[in-house]
């Protein structure tokens, strides 16, 4: 069964961050159970608003220097149930830290963008497919998503700003303040629904900045599910355009099909088609299943580490079949 549409609003929205010229409190740090957390402040930039910006770094940081950097969407989900909208969180600090202890994958450090509340959808829709559509869809994909109980698009979209501002603010601060490496192969972007979006555009527009991305319960509807809806076929049209040669990166997609993720398997089976007409395999290509699984932080939680282990594994460990 689909959630009711108040459902989604909430799913793919995320509310946290208030209105523009609303009051403005710092949140308080996440408390964690395994490392540490220190917040960046960096300031708006045209259309991207200031966020909180949050650094997990993994016990014993910095003596296993130099640390890849994992940059993750929705930050304020990552590490704390106790502060999330629906008390739940992805788990990031316990995970990370178990499997790099364990040896399972190269040291690394979490970058946790906080989204901007009102304007996550604006912010995370790929821009270069969104503008592809004829004026009178992307009119019209605003007005009818105003429907919901919040809307989805509060601002123009502006997900190409919003990745230079990661390339020319956000890595370039963290790269100066941490002790992590200066490469493209030691940077990946990992996100959930929207998120995954955004992560998967990141490396499609940035390939020669990123190792690959991990994309969890991708969201190809791009908007609430409606009849004929116009986003997916466009979506399709720049990954058949944009997708990398194989050869240097690693692409991680999966879904549920459970709430919302009971929408994405077909779509899913199409975007592994291209992948496969565009030469990508395994183990470069990774495409997983999760039968049961739901459209919720406890969800991703449950398989993160598999995305970490495949994005970031030990450097001795990587072979041909991941660069």
């Amino acid at each position: 069964m689909r959630p009711a549409v108040a459902s989604l609003a909430v799913l793919l929205l995320g509310f946290v961050l208030p209105a523009p010229g609303a009051a403005y409190t710092e949140p308080p740090l996440p408390a964690v159970a395994s490392g540490r957390i220190e917040r960046l402040a960096l300031p708006a930039a045209g259309p991207v608003p200031a966020r909180p910006v949050d650094v997990w770094l993994p016990p014993g940081y910095p003596e296993h220097a130099p640390y890849a950097i994992a940059v993750m969407f929705d930050g304020q989900m990552l590490f704390d149930a106790g502060t999330t909208w629906n008390r739940q969180e992805w788990r990031v600090d316990e995970t990370a830290a178990a499997l790099q202890a364990s040896g399972r994958t190269r040291p690394f450090i979490v970058v946790g963008v906080w989204n901007p509340g009102a304007a996550r959808h604006a912010e995370y829709f790929p821009q270069r497919p969104f503008e592809a559509l004829p004026l009178s869809v992307r009119e019209a994909l605003r007005h009818e998503a105003k429907r919901g109980e919040a809307p989805l698009f509060s601002a123009n979209v502006y997900s190409d700003a919003f990745l230079r501002w990661i390339d020319t603010a956000l890595l370039p601060d963290v790269e100066s303040r941490y002790a992590t490496s200066q490469t493209a192969d030691d940077r990946v972007l990992i996100g959930a629904s929207m998120g995954g979006l955004i992560a998967m555009y990141g490396v499609l527009e940035r390939p020669d900045a990123f190792a690959g991305f991990g994309a969890l319960s991708t969201h190809w509807p791009g908007i609430f599910p409606q009849a004929d809806n116009p986003v997916p076929p466009a979506f399709f049209t720049y990954l058949h355009e944009r997708l990398p040669a194989p050869g240097r990166h690693r692409l991680y997609f999966d879904h549920g099909d459970a709430t919302l993720d009971a929408l994405y398997p077909p779509l899913q089976a199409e975007v592994d088609r291209i992948g496969v007409a565009r030469g990508w395999a395994f183990p470069a290509w990774r495409s997983l299943a999760f039968p049961g699984a739901d459209h919720s932080e406890d969800a991703w939680a449950a398989r993160l580490d598999g995305v970490f282990a495949f994005l970031l594994p030990p450097r001795d460990a990587i072979g041909a079949d991941a660069r």
